[in-house]
C-alpha cells in the first residue's frame, strides 16, 4: 500500500468537511461559549482551525524550507493569529474554513513522493532534530481532529447531537 499526497489531501478534505459541519451546526449565538476558563471559545477554536494550515503552507509549499528556525515559526504563528483574530462572524469563519481547507488540500495533493520524503531540520534543543515533510503535513490533519473532538464535546454541552452521531443513528 502506498499512501501519498493525493490520499492525504483527500483525507484532509474529509476532516475539514466535518469541521465545517460542526461550525454550521453550532448556532452563532453560542460561538462565544467557552467550556472552561482558559480555554478557547467556539469562535476562537474554529478561527484557529481556519488559519492553522497557514504555517504548513508557508513552510512546505511557499518558502519550501529545509530547516525552520524559531523566528520562522514565530512569524508563521503571528501571521496565523492575526488572520484568526480578523474572523469576526460565523459566516467569516466558515468561509475561511472552506477556502483555507481547499487551498491546503490543493497544494498538498500536488506534492511528490520525493518532496514528502524530504527532511526538515529544527533548531536545538528540539528532538527529534528532523522530521519528514510527510509527518509534518500529516500533523495538520491530526491537529484539526484534536480540536474537532473538543468541539464535538462542546456540542454535547450545548445540547447538540454531533452530526457524525446523527448519521450513525440514522444508519
Amino acid at each position: 500500500m502506498d499512501y501519498g499526497a493525493k490520499d492525504m489531501a483527500e483525507s484532509f478534505r474529509t476532516v475539514r468537511k466535518n469541521t465545517i459541519q460542526v461550525a454550521q451546526d453550532i448556532p452563532e449565538d453560542k460561538y462565544d461559549f467557552r467550556a472552561a476558563e482558559g480555554g478557547m471559545t467556539v469562535a476562537e477554536m474554529l478561527a484557529h482551525l481556519a488559519t492553522s494550515t497557514h504555517w504548513a503552507q508557508q513552510l512546505h509549499f511557499i518558502e519550501k524550507k529545509s530547516d525552520v528556525s524559531y523566528e520562522d515559526f514565530g512569524r508563521y504563528m503571528a501571521e496565523g493569529k492575526a488572520r484568526a483574530e480578523s474572523l469576526k462572524t460565523k459566516a467569516d469563519i466558515i468561509a475561511a474554513l472552506e477556502s483555507g481547507g481547499h487551498d491546503f488540500a490543493c497544494r498538498l495533493e500536488q506534492a511528490t513522493h520525493a518532496q514528502l520524503a524530504e527532511d526538515v531540520a529544527f533548531p536545538a534543543p528540539i528532538q527529534p532534530p528532523t522530521k519528514s515533510r510527510f509527518e509534518m503535513l500529516l500533523s495538520v490533519k491530526e491537529h484539526e481532529m484534536h480540536h474537532r473532538g473538543q468541539l464535538m464535546l462542546i456540542e454535547r454541552m450545548l445540547g447538540i447531537v454531533p452530526h457524525l452521531t446523527r448519521a450513525r443513528q440514522n444508519r
